[in-house]
């Protein structure tokens, strides 16, 4: 093997290493998310959660991806890959605009959440070191699908720091409204990444 297949092959097993970490974060964030975000009635919490299993679907596409090409298959997987990611991010946009929309609305007040207020705030403290990770990998390889990826993951420390302003502010001053706005407010970021990774997919 030459020096420039073994530091490919090294970066891919980096790539792989950083998917599986992934896939277990999101495993137990969504878990927490999304039943905080049941008991609680926080739209911002349930939108977390969601974006947590939709990150942890995109993982598993790119780590089944990197695994393709381990053993030499150079098939088409890695666009398929960012339209999957493409996907889910007007997904999860469409999930925030209509259950926000309906909180406000009906002014359904959630309840404070310490589980949500810890898990929002552990996963402003490890996000963007991954997305770090993975844009870093990524570049290195010429890997389109992981920079999306760690796109991803990025937006996932944007809206837990936003989700965890919406609990703060909804738990110390009882401010209700600020859940759904907090969930609102990450929507133009969602579309924005929603149409980088089209991009992507049509440059690649």
């Amino acid at each position: 093997m030459s020096a420039g297949a073994a530091m490919r092959d090294g970066l891919v097993r980096r790539g792989i290493a950083l998917e599986i970490f992934t896939l277990s974060w999101m495993t137990v964030e969504a878990s927490v998310a999304v039943a905080a975000g049941v008991a609680a009635g926080s739209v911002a919490l349930m939108a977390f959660g969601i974006d947590s299993v939709i990150e942890f679907v995109a993982a598993f596409v790119v780590l089944q991806t990197f695994r393709a090409q381990q053993t030499g298959r150079t098939d088409r997987r890695e666009q398929r890959a960012l339209r999957v990611i493409g996907v889910t991010f007007f997904l999860l946009a469409a999930y925030i605009v209509s259950d926000a929309a309906y909180t406000l609305i009906a002014v359904n007040k959630p309840d404070s959440s310490l589980p949500g207020i810890a898990v929002s705030a552990a996963a402003l403290a490890v996000m963007p070191l991954l997305s770090l990770l993975k844009r870093r990998t990524g570049t290195r390889l010429g890997s389109q699908m992981l920079l999306a990826d760690a796109a991803e993951s990025l937006f996932c420390a944007y809206l837990s720091a936003t989700v965890l302003v919406g609990l703060l502010l909804n738990a110390i001053f009882g401010w209700w409204w600020a859940d759904p706005v907090a969930a609102l407010a990450v929507v133009p970021l969602v579309i924005k990444d929603g149409l980088e990774t089209f991009e992507d997919d049509l440059h690649e």
